[in-house]
């Protein structure tokens, strides 16, 4: 496994290492100690989610509040998605800006999005399924999310706006600078 820092330094992008001969593929998608000693800290992964998705679907941004906040290990087991985590700690270098990388079956790619982020994606291949790791449980009363849309963060979601298929949820949430429910830079959000 390759461990590389995006563009906003704490989310990090995992690319396995594929074995492949005539009879298929193997690929090692997880590894505890190898990216524990990449992060310096530990993470405890205690759930995993997947979701079935048609091209066009977009899902995000979303995050959970402390203490409910999660870090998320997120891939894709079949097509390709667009995957975007944005920093949403107060006074950090790069509050409000995000990282992209596409993440398909075929690349097999991976991000880490660490607590302090909100995350979305948005399918770019009919019946995608999306899979990741949390390391904390959902709470409908710690749930958030910020405006996909908001112009502040100007994200390239590569499809036209009309082409999306968004529910109902994510249609209503608030731009980056209208919530008051954020995380602060500097504090350590895994003790």
């Amino acid at each position: 496994m390759e461990f590389k820092r995006s563009n906003i330094f704490d989310v990090v992008i995992i690319e396995p290492k594929v074995r492949g001969d005539n009879r298929g593929y193997f690929v090692e998608t997880f590894r505890a100690d190898k990216l524990e000693e990449f992060l310096d800290y530990q993470i405890s992964f205690c759930q995993d989610n997947e979701s079935k998705s048609s091209k066009g679907v977009l899902r995000g941004l979303h995050y959970q509040l402390p203490p409910f906040a999660q870090t998320k290990l997120v891939r894709v087991i079949q097509g390709r998605v667009l995957d975007v985590a944005v920093d949403i700690r107060k006074n950090s270098p790069t509050f409000g800006q995000y990282a992209a990388v596409e993440l398909s079956a075929e690349n097999k790619k991976q991000m880490l999005v660490p607590r302090g982020f909100a995350h979305g994606f948005i399918v770019l291949e009919e019946d995608t399924i999306f899979a990741y790791k949390v390391d904390n449980y959902y709470s409908p009363e710690c749930d958030r999310g910020i405006a996909f849309d908001d112009e502040n963060l100007n994200i390239d979601w590569i499809l036209k706006k009309e082409e999306l298929n968004l529910s109902l949820k994510d249609t209503k949430q608030p731009k980056l600078h209208e919530t008051g429910d954020l995380f602060e830079y500097g504090i350590n959000y895994y003790e």
